[in-house]
């Protein structure tokens, strides 16, 4: 395993490493992907096995431009159409009707694909080296908190993954919104791009967020129980009695509390896109200290503070 700062000599060794069959890790600007060669299906097995992730999970196929989407989907709705228009490069997914070439263990038995044009430097450049599509979902274990740093992906996955390339902190630190539309636009993740955002552009979304009972997912993001620390995590809508904190950590919004082992505020200023930068990394951190719980804030589920919500609810769900 080699962590590698992301110049052109290293992206060129991450293209060469996904020629010859195997995975790597890169900067998104949401979070920090595992990529294997998407038209591969051994390659983008080795994803499952690496991140002991379930294969009714389906994957995000990156690509780099219309040309390379082509060789993905078999087409594109007019609303789809509108939506990459206004949100390409950028962190939303669109799922679309896949072309056979890719493999059916990429969209979990699904004849669609869940596909984006990442907005990152370092994962353009490296899709612009390889030439193809790169699946790559989040590269952690399955169901544990998302990497936003090199340094997250090195704790956890290290020696399973042949390079990491270091690219900095993601900027935006949640992941990708994802939109269907058979048969009609619907919201399957919340994400770093928010729901108004979208309606703006193309009108109402159903929402298909929750999925019911024991239905397979159709995207990324949907189970319920996913994004958690090995700390126990809960949502609290009040603090509990102070003697109650020692030994927990808090998570908040806007403000800390007295009385935590540790804390962390979101965004001081109640930014939610700050706050959303800010969660992951925070996670991690509080994480690492081997305390007894993590106390979190609710974050009013509007804007991008739906997707901070979701993450926090998925992450608590025991």
């Amino acid at each position: 395993m080699s962590v590698l700062r992301a110049d052109a000599a290293a992206i060129a060794s991450a293209a060469a490493a996904l020629g010859a069959g195997s995975c790597v890790a890169f900067p998104t600007e949401t979070v920090y992907g595992l990529g294997a060669a998407a038209f591969d299906a051994r390659a983008v097995a080795q994803i499952f096995a690496i991140k002991a992730r379930p294969t009714f999970d389906p994957l995000i196929v990156h690509v780099l431009d219309a040309a390379m989407l082509a060789r993905v989907a078999r087409e594109v709705p007019p609303l789809a159409e509108r939506l990459a228009e206004r949100f390409w490069p950028g962190a939303l997914t669109l799922v679309l009707a896949k072309r056979t070439e890719i493999p059916g263990i990429v969209t979990a038995g699904l004849e669609s694909v869940a596909v984006r044009v990442p907005a990152h430097p370092v994962a353009r450049a490296l899709l612009a080296a390889f030439g193809a599509p790169i699946a790559a979902p989040s590269a952690n274990p399955f169901g544990r908190l998302s990497p936003t740093s090199a340094e997250h992906v090195r704790a956890q996955l290290g020696e399973r993954v042949e390079i990491i390339l270091d690219g900095g902190a993601t900027p935006l630190g949640i992941e990708s919104t994802i939109v269907a539309f058979d048969p009609v636009p619907t919201l399957l993740r919340h994400g770093a791009i928010a729901r108004e955002a979208i309606e703006a552009e193309i009108g109402p979304l159903l929402d298909a967020t929750q999925p019911d009972g024991d239905a397979a997912p159709q995207a990324p993001g949907q189970l319920l129980q996913h994004y958690a620390p090995r700390t126990p995590i809960r949502v609290v809508n009040e603090l509990p009695p102070r003697a109650q904190r020692e030994g927990a950590a808090y998570l908040g919004f806007t403000g800390g509390a007295e009385g935590y082992a540790a804390q962390r505020v979101l965004s001081p200023g109640g930014d939610e896109r700050e706050a959303a930068a800010h969660l992951f990394e925070y996670l991690h951190e509080l994480d690492a200290l081997g305390l007894e719980r993590i106390d979190a804030a609710r974050v009013p589920a509007r804007g991008l503070g739906a997707a901070i919500a979701d993450r926090l609810a998925r992450a608590s769900a025991r």
